[in-house]
């Protein structure tokens, strides 16, 4: 299985769209996503890079898997 590597915002951001987060609104350069059933939202920082850590915190407090944000980034 590939690593996970820093990416654009962007797609960070389609990825959790494809996952039934639903953006909910802009505080300074942070977009946040919110999903029924979880009570933490997600939190994406618009940077040219988002680093991989934020990346993963991201997908913990999403219960997104690996394989499965793999699957979510080709679309």
């Amino acid at each position: 299985m590939p690593s996970i590597k820093p990416i654009h915002y962007k797609k960070v951001v389609k990825v959790f769209k494809h996952s039934g987060w639903i953006y909910d609104r802009t505080k300074g350069d942070h977009m946040i996503f919110l999903k029924r059933g979880f009570i933490r939202p997600v939190v994406i920082p618009k940077y040219k890079t988002v680093p991989v850590f934020i990346i993963k915190n991201n997908l913990r407090t999403a219960g997104i898997e690996n394989i499965e944000y793999f699957d979510l980034l080709k679309l």
